[in-house]
């Protein structure tokens, strides 16, 4: 089981790796960035590979940043799905909450970070607010879809034998929006990652978004590749785990959906 669960992983993340790190090497020689500032996949692997404390500097930093991308993640999923169920129980909290919302949306994350920092803090209840702003919207808005997408004859019926709402949701709703829970789960994974850079860079001043702004104030171009490189292996990583994951779950839930 294990191990056809880690074929499943690695199966698909293969040749998205190799596309990545051809488009990388393509990319650099077609604009002819010199090897001093654009490091080519040899330059890095020998890097990462020379000096252990390369290897714990990269790492490290890349710890912290998994941390702080899942705590956005967690909380931006978390409040999208009670926000989303908001919507669906009762219309006026939508009526009322989605134009604050998409005004709030409108608005750079970049430009909020310091307001962010100043009433939330660095610590991680500032991380979780940046992060968890860049997942929520996208996963709102899915979410919500998913759930009123929910079969109407299920509905009715479940209605016509004195069900609640809640009852529906429960039986209904939340089966047939499975699918786009996922599809959120899997745009908001690199998303995620994205939120706690904007973090590290802006506030926190830890993990590789900050790791990186110093790398480059050095000149230490083979450290910012290395950063660059292992963020997004893991960015792929996560993104194919999710994929896996949701193909167990809908597999139990198929058999609950309406047909």
């Amino acid at each position: 089981m294990i191990g056809r669960t880690v074929l499943r992983i690695v199966g698909p993340l293969a040749p998205s790796v190799v596309i990545v790190v051809a488009a990388w090497w393509l990319a650099l020689e077609a604009f002819g960035i010199s090897p001093l500032v654009g490091k080519r996949p040899p330059q890095v692997w020998e890097y990462l590979a020379s000096s252990q404390a390369h290897r714990e500097a990269v790492f490290g930093a890349l710890g912290i940043t998994i941390r702080d991308a899942a705590i956005g993640f967690v909380a931006g999923m978390a409040a999208a799905i009670a926000v989303a169920v908001a919507f669906v129980l009762m219309r006026t909290v939508e009526q009322t909450f989605m134009p604050v919302a998409m005004l709030l949306r409108s608005v750079p994350l970049v430009v909020m970070t310091p307001l962010i920092t100043l009433v939330f803090g660095r610590e991680l209840a500032g991380v979780a607010v940046i992060g968890g702003i860049v997942v929520f919207f996208p996963a709102l808005v899915n979410i919500a879809f998913g759930l009123r997408s929910a079969s109407p004859q299920a509905t009715d019926l479940i209605m016509a034998y004195g069900g609640t709402r809640l009852t529906v949701l429960r039986k209904v709703a939340v089966p047939t929006a499975m699918p786009s829970v996922f599809a959120s789960a899997r745009i908001s994974v690199p998303a995620s990652i994205i939120g706690a850079l904007i973090a590290e860079w802006l506030a926190t001043g830890e993990g590789i978004g900050a790791e990186i702004l110093r790398a480059i104030g050095g000149f230490r171009y083979d450290e910012v590749w290395a950063h660059i490189v292992v963020v997004t292996g893991v960015s792929i990583l996560a993104y194919a785990v999710v994929g896996v994951v949701e193909s167990l779950v809908l597999v139990r839930f198929s058999d609950r959906r309406p047909h």
